[in-house]
Formats: structure tokens, sequence, C-alpha cells
């Protein structure tokens, strides 16, 4: 199984409303997926997100289509930073276990 842990730091905290309208459309998609799982939390500039999934192609699948495909074009707009770690795993980990590894994670800047 595969957990993928994504983190955004916002430009602004008055932009969290536009990340919110997303996340609500991609949580509509994920939904209709076969996510084993999922979590969210965050305040002010720092989110935090993971999903666990069957097999990489299940979840880039979902990254690669809908809602989520549109936010990540997008990205740019509310983003300073967006890092992921993807990881083997049969459950979602701990979110101070999350945090460190997504901290080490691939990295894109829209400063």
């Amino acid at each position: 199984m595969k957990v993928t842990i994504t983190y955004i730091e916002l430009k602004s905290p008055f932009l969290f409303f536009k990340l919110t309208m997303r996340a609500m459309k991609i949580v509509q998609q994920l939904r209709t997926t076969n996510c084993k799982a999922f979590k969210n939390t965050g305040f002010w500039k720092k989110h935090y997100t993971m999903s666990l999934w069957t097999d990489v192609e299940e979840m880039k699948a979902f990254a690669r289509s809908g809602a989520h495909l549109e936010a990540m074009k997008n990205t740019g707009e509310i983003a300073a930073e967006v890092r992921t770690v993807t990881i083997d795993a049969d459950k979602l980990p701990s979110w101070s276990e999350a945090k460190k590894m997504v901290s080490k994670g691939k990295s894109l800047s829209f400063r």
C-alpha cells in the first residue's frame, strides 16, 4: 500500500478560503475512488494531507484527474511551497511522523 503526504504553505493566511474551496472539490472527487483512508490538518498558512492507496496506479490516476489536477495546475496562485512524499505503509502514520517525513520530501517553491 502507498501513503502520500502533502504539505502546503500558503502565501497568505487570507488564501485559506480559496484552499478550502479547492479542497472541498478534491474531497468530493476522493470519495469516488478506492482511497482507503484520508486525513488533513492545518492552521494559518501550514496545511497537511495524507491519503492511503492500494497501489501507486490508483494514487496517480486520482492525482492526474478532475479537481485534484485543476488544483495542481493552479497551485502557484495560493501556495508559497508544496512538499510531497510517498511511502510504503499499511496505515496512515501519526501526524508527528508524517510532518517529519514530508519535511524531507520533494519541494516546489512558488515564492
